[in-house]
């Protein structure tokens, strides 16, 4: 990994134009990648923070990040830690872990703090894929006083398609960490993951050149989750989705929730829908879980919706005319 913040520019997969890129640091002393995109338009709509899922990281978002300021949002977005162009956990820069779940709720916070506020323009709003919706989630009701709308695309609140269930998994997970084998990963993974019968998208070129980012930079690639970051994942989920806290989140929500999804099951996020106060659930049918590298028909919904939700200021609106 590059000592020095970087966007990597791979073929068909250019930087955006009005990037700022750098490392901030973390609560506990690491270096996370963030970069800041800037709207072409003189008065800015507000700023957007990108919050991205487990195994992603920014160039992956370039695409978005461009229909996002072509709306007049900016948008500031970073690595979690452990992934992507951020200082990873543990020495096997593959493995995907994390110690607390609430490290990631507190490098958003911090994120905010030293990035977001000093850097970027009013108002603020967030939009959330998979994990990054989970950490969205748990950290909403701390974020009222900073953020003034969330989308959620496809939250990561349950584990689909398992042979057992979560409360199964979550009780060998933390029996694993208990052991003192919280290090070692789960699951299964194979790199490169072919297109055929992928749980993701069914957007091909999407996905191959998604794929070609690692290939370019295998510096960014990231493997299976370890038994800590699960155990950690299922229990922010559990926590989440009790009443108490849904009903504590004054932010504004819209949640998206593609119909197709095999990794967060559409069942879960309608679940939700039923005791969450601020937010309602938009469903888009024949969509995967990554419904922003999707197929035109259905990405182009997913845009529409946020652009619907996120107001425009009378000021930005007025120069936008």
């Amino acid at each position: 990994m590059s000592n020095e913040p970087v966007l990597y520019d791979t073929p068909g997969n250019p930087v955006p134009d009005g990037a700022d890129v750098g490392f901030f640091e973390s609560f506990d002393g690491r270096r996370l990648r963030y970069a800041v995109f800037r709207s072409p338009r003189r008065v800015a709509r507000g700023t957007i923070v990108l919050l991205h899922g487990r195994n992603e990281l920014i160039e992956k978002y370039f695409e978005t990040v461009r229909d996002l300021t072509a709306m007049g949002f900016w948008v500031a977005t970073f690595d979690w830690r452990g992934q992507g162009g951020s200082e990873r956990i543990l020495t096997d820069p593959l493995k995907g872990h994390v110690r607390r779940f609430s490290d990631y709720e507190r490098d958003l916070e911090r994120f905010i703090e030293h990035v977001v506020l000093p850097d970027t323009r009013l108002p603020f709003y967030l939009v959330a894929h998979s994990m990054g919706g989970l950490v969205a989630l748990s950290t909403a009701p701390r974020l009222s006083n900073r953020i003034e709308r969330m989308v959620l695309v496809a939250p990561f609140l349950a584990l689909g398609n398992q042979s057992i269930g979560e409360r199964q998994i979550g009780s060998l997970m933390r029996l694993a960490c208990l052991a003192g084998a919280g290090g070692l990963t789960v699951g299964s993974y194979r790199f490169p993951t072919p297109f055929e019968g992928n749980a993701l998208t069914s957007d091909k070129a999407r996905f191959e050149r998604n794929r070609a980012i690692v290939e370019s930079v295998p510096a960014v690639a990231l493997g299976r989750p370890t038994a800590r970051w699960l155990c950690e994942s299922l229990t922010a989920i559990r926590r989440v989705k009790r009443l108490e806290h849904l009903q504590a989140i004054r932010v504004p929500t819209l949640v998206l929730s593609p119909m197709r999804d095999t990794i967060v099951p559409p069942a879960t996020l309608e679940t939700l829908d039923r005791h969450f106060r601020a937010g309602h659930l938009l469903q888009i049918d024949g969509a995967r879980h990554e419904l922003l590298q999707e197929r035109d028909v259905f990405r182009a919904q997913a845009l529409a919706a946020i652009e619907a939700f996120l107001p425009e200021s009378e000021m930005a609106g007025a120069a936008a005319r």
